[in-house]
């Protein structure tokens, strides 16, 4: 019956009005005077129904009384699930507070290898292992995370093969003390320029910074290592960065950059309909050209420009948590566009350990479908042959554990299977130069065309 009173409204419409009556932010829990900045997870599993989590309730004060950091402790439920007596947030802790936590977690490693050292014992370094799909488990309503009792990583200083490793590991961890003890943040590049000889390349400091966060089992954020965001968006959206300046997003025609604390933005106010996560650039770049963020009903679009970064995702993590409208994906028909997709939504192996502050389950496939392809009849002299490599991508895609529960995804690769072929966003323009936003997208939106 709730549903008829939303008769009058389009799919768009329906989808958010469905959104909003079963989810309850958890940013709603919050006393008068107090503002939730942020809970996270620190602990999960099939095992722990309840979970504990780590966030801050800061007291605005006034000019006589300045504001305070209090602990509060609340019943709630993750992402707006049903509320049950195991679902216990822990609401604490100021700043200060937690930094001290990442000091002395990084002191323990140091004298735990210290006194092994002294005991001549060779030292070693665990964290959980997230390469393997056997320490994954998946929950439809937070995505890819790691099991409770998952195997370990260890990095011994005595092996040949990973001393160099252990070395590294314990020169980031004495840069990242460094950053916290003195409340100074950094980005992950101007880490890799403090010894570019030591690290040999940027993504193997990216790699140790993610092992070090699933070690002390907090955001990179916690570490104060920042990432350059690569990510862009656009359309009704107005937010306050952490400096105070005010961003408006719908004031340039070439986007604004993500910004790289994403966690610091707040007062985000938007009269957005829905959110659209473009894989490329080149699309983002021509929905901008067409100003389809006008055209259309009030919406935001925003892009990874492929596999999206932490910032990237954090951002359309946020304007789920704050906007509460529907958010749709529009990547080229192809296994690594469904890929980046899946990332979006449910996350990845590697950062499986943070999967409450990155996931966002609620995304939909609105295109390019693989049945559009026949649906549309786009010419054959554009679409692309499957190679091996797309082959191999898409059938272990199959094996996903969260395709079982996507039967429509699902049945959309099976066509992109047996047809053999990929197609890019462009290839739209083959039916004419402005098929994507004239026609594709409109109709889309206005019929529910997303699985």
């Amino acid at each position: 019956m709730a549903l008829l009173d939303d008769v009058g409204l389009g799919p768009v419409q329906r989808l958010a009005a469905l959104l909003r009556r079963h989810r309850q932010p958890v940013a709603e829990q919050r006393d008068s005077g107090q503002q939730l900045v942020r809970a996270e997870p620190l602990v999960s599993g099939p095992r722990l129904r309840s979970c504990l989590t780590t966030g801050l309730v800061r007291s605005h004060g006034n000019e006589n009384q300045p504001g305070e950091v209090s602990t509060k402790l609340i019943l709630c439920s993750p992402r707006g699930l049903e509320k049950r007596e195991s679902d216990i947030y822990l609401i604490k802790i100021n700043d200060n507070s937690f930094s001290s936590d990442v000091l002395k977690a990084i002191e323990n490693i140091v004298e735990e290898t210290l006194a092994n050292l002294a005991k001549g014992e060779p030292p070693i370094i665990t964290f959980d292992k997230r390469s393997s799909w056997e320490n994954i488990r998946f929950d439809g309503n937070v995505g890819l995370q790691l099991v409770s009792d998952c195997n370990v990583s260890k990095v011994k200083c005595e092996c040949s093969k990973s001393v160099h490793r252990f070395a590294l590991i314990l020169k980031t961890l004495s840069m990242i003390y460094k950053l916290v003890q003195s409340n100074t943040y950094a980005t992950k590049r101007d880490l890799y320029y403090n010894d570019t000889q030591l690290f040999g390349s940027q993504s193997t400091l990216d790699g140790i910074i993610n092992d070090i966060c699933c070690m002390l089992k907090v955001q990179r954020r916690c570490l104060h290592v920042l990432s350059t965001s690569k990510g862009c968006i656009a359309g009704d959206l107005c937010y306050t960065e952490e400096d105070g300046s005010r961003v408006n997003c719908a004031c340039s025609s070439t986007a604004v950059l993500v910004p790289s604390n994403v966690d610091g933005i707040k007062n985000l106010n938007s009269s957005a309909q829905f959110v659209l996560v473009v894989e490329k650039d080149a699309t983002f770049q021509r929905l901008l050209d067409d100003d389809f963020c006008t055209k259309m009903s009030p919406c935001i679009i925003i892009t990874g420009k492929g596999v999206p970064d932490l910032s990237t995702r954090l951002m359309v993590r946020k304007l789920w948590d704050t906007q509460e409208i529907p958010i749709f994906a529009l990547m080229d028909a192809d296994p690594h566009g469904i890929e980046i997709m899946c990332i979006y939504k449910y996350g990845s192996m590697s950062m499986s350990f943070d999967a409450h502050s990155l996931t966002v389950p609620i995304i939909n496939w609105l295109g390019l479908l693989p049945s559009d392809i026949q649906r549309l009849n786009i010419p054959k002299e554009v679409l692309i042959p499957l190679t091996e490599k797309d082959m191999s991508k898409l059938t272990n895609l199959q094996k996903r554990p969260y395709i079982d529960c996507q039967p429509l995804w699902k049945k959309e690769m099976e066509i992109m299977e047996t047809s053999k072929v990929k197609a890019e966003i462009q290839a739209l323009a083959s039916i004419s130069s402005n098929y994507l936003t004239r026609v594709y997208l409109p109709n889309k939106l206005k019929f529910g065309g997303w699985i």
